[in-house]
């Protein structure tokens, strides 16, 4: 009888820990100013206000129509949905260089500095291509803050 119980614990545990992890997913800010809130709500108070269409954030919890975020810089708060929309974007974690075409024989023409939001048009292997202000061109996928797919 413990041993069944036992084993049924563990199941619904994992089938708990599973539905945690579906939750968190990266996400894209859709207007030029969102507001970020203390709760999920708009009776909450605005912790934040974020002036970044594009940036890339990481949702860690959902309520109704409410995602729980959290940015590059570790700040937190709830947005509404209609403000996101699947990630579209990358944060560089450390300096990047940009190249012309997706291979490490390729013409580099850019360095890219740490926390430079970048715009994915499409990715490849281990290769993504971005724009960002006038740039246009490929990085390698490692060392970046955000989804690729």
């Amino acid at each position: 009888m413990i041993k069944k119980l036992a084993v049924w614990f563990l199941c619904l545990s994992l089938l708990y820990t599973q539905s945690i992890s579906a939750d968190e997913k990266f996400l894209s800010l859709k207007k030029n100013k969102t507001n970020v809130r203390y709760g999920p709500g708009l009776d909450y108070p605005i912790k934040y206000v974020y002036r970044k269409v594009n940036l890339t954030v990481r949702q860690i919890d959902k309520k109704e129509n409410w995602r729980r975020v959290v940015f590059l810089d570790n700040n937190s708060g709830w947005i509404h949905w209609s403000q996101l929309r699947p990630s579209n974007s990358v944060i560089t974690i450390e300096e990047k260089i940009l190249f012309k075409k997706p291979s490490n024989f390729s013409e580099p023409f850019a360095r890219l500095e740490k926390g430079r939001l970048l715009v994915i048009k499409k990715c490849e292997n281990d290769w993504c291509n971005v724009t960002t202000d006038n740039y246009n061109g490929w990085i390698k996928v490692k060392n970046i803050w955000g989804s690729t797919k």
